[in-house]
């Protein structure tokens, strides 16, 4: 992993990847009176290369985020056409860009697995009938019907910038 710190020039100190990846797996919230919510957002690429920015109920997992969506979506098809995106998501005192490339996962195993991880944070969705999509009772509208897809994206870089003192801005490169 290469660390540069951005905010060098300004005498800040560089993030500490390792402490950002544990408020991660821990499913850190921003503080209850802060600004920012618990919202992620998925920046995907437009077929005249114009940027998708949406909201996802992603969730972190094992190193790398994971969304769901219908095929028919916009962003289904712009990362069947171009997997690179970025997810960006405030946790508590700091905010993190991570950019990676989408890639749908259809093992049964693993697709069990992440559809677990949102029923215990609060959606009730599980694997459909052929185990490579998920389903749920219900979704976003613009969804369309289940089963969605499953996507994974594993950190190629990351930004963070920290809201709280020292402070800090950092980019990584794995």
């Amino acid at each position: 992993m290469q660390t540069i710190n951005l905010g060098k020039a300004d005498g800040l100190p560089p993030v500490d990847w390792a402490a950002v990846v544990a408020k991660l797996d821990a499913g850190s919230a921003p503080a209850p009176d802060a600004a920012n919510t618990r919202t992620t957002w998925l920046c995907t690429i437009n077929e005249d290369g114009s940027p998708h920015v949406t909201a996802v109920g992603a969730v972190w997992v094992d190193g790398a985020f994971w969304f769901q969506t219908g095929a028919g979506t916009r962003k289904g098809r712009n990362v069947v056409r171009d997997p690179r995106c970025s997810v960006a998501v405030s946790i508590r005192d700091a905010d993190v860009v991570i950019e990676g490339d989408a890639t749908r996962v259809t093992e049964p195993g693993q697709v069990a697995r992440i559809a677990k991880a949102w029923a215990d944070s609060g959606w009730p969705a599980e694997p459909d009938e052929t185990g490579s999509g998920i389903t749920a009772p219900f979704n976003a509208p613009s969804q369309g019907p289940p089963p969605w897809n499953v996507y994974r994206v594993e950190p190629r870089s990351a930004t963070v910038v920290l809201a709280t003192e020292p402070g800090g801005l950092t980019r990584f490169q794995f």
